[in-house]
């Protein structure tokens, strides 16, 4: 590892072994994945490999890895002109995609509100008490929380192929699409739908939780189209 990696990707005080090269990749990946996702690098924005180099004081090898890392996610998209570019969705595609997702998503709350495994409902209990927290919600912390939650849902159900199958369908880069509408008033309404399919879930009502997930992913597919370019 150069010592300039060293420096950029471990200022750690007083720590000055170097970072692996996996570790190093691994950074890059969530500091691109997070610019994504908080709207500082937008949809078709290009990620030209000799500007990461020089912004992160990494060489060619770590970027080219991260990017194919992100390239895997479905966050990036690679063109024969334009190299890697931010991958930007039509609206015709983030209508697909919530299609799918909204369905795959009921039913796992249907499975979750049915679940008898009450080993697994108490670790779903813990899992989302972040939800009920009082306080002000800001993108950063809103997403993890966001991934959090739908995923204690998701291991509630318990259906491993429905959970890999939701996890093809690019949630992230959707959120990507309505960064900029991730006001605190919007994410707190979200926070209060997450909280009343919780109880559902809770209630082992499984068509309340089916029709609250659905009002929940319905709204968040109205407000990425209304953010999505033709």
């Amino acid at each position: 590892m150069r010592g300039k990696e060293t420096q950029a990707l471990n200022s750690t005080d007083g720590d000055l072994q170097p970072p692996a090269h996996g570790e190093t990749v691994t950074r890059l990946v969530e500091k691109l994945r997070q610019d994504i996702l908080e709207s500082r690098l937008a949809p078709g924005e290009r990620l030209v490999e000799h500007d990461l180099t020089e912004r992160f004081g990494v060489s060619r090898g770590p970027v080219r890895e991260a990017l194919r890392r992100l390239a895997a996610e479905g966050l990036i998209e690679h063109s024969p002109n334009r190299g890697a570019q931010v991958r930007r969705l039509s609206r015709n595609e983030i209508r697909e995609l919530f299609e799918i997702r909204i369905e795959l998503e009921a039913l796992a709350s249907r499975l979750a509100a049915a679940s008898d495994d009450e080993e697994r409902r108490q670790a779903f209990a813990k899992a989302i008490l972040p939800v009920y927290e009082q306080r002000t919600r800001h993108t950063p912390g809103y997403l993890e929380e966001n991934s959090a939650f739908h995923n204690a849902v998701m291991e509630l159900a318990g259906n491993r192929q429905l959970a890999e199958l939701v996890s093809r369908l690019h949630l992230t880069l959707l959120m990507a699409h309505v960064g900029d509408a991730l006001e605190p008033d919007v994410l707190e309404l979200s926070v209060r739908e997450h909280r009343d399919l919780a109880q559902a879930i809770l209630n082992r009502d499984a068509q309340a939780a089916d029709a609250t997930s659905r009002a929940h992913l319905g709204r968040a597919e109205r407000l990425a189209l209304a953010h999505a370019e033709d």
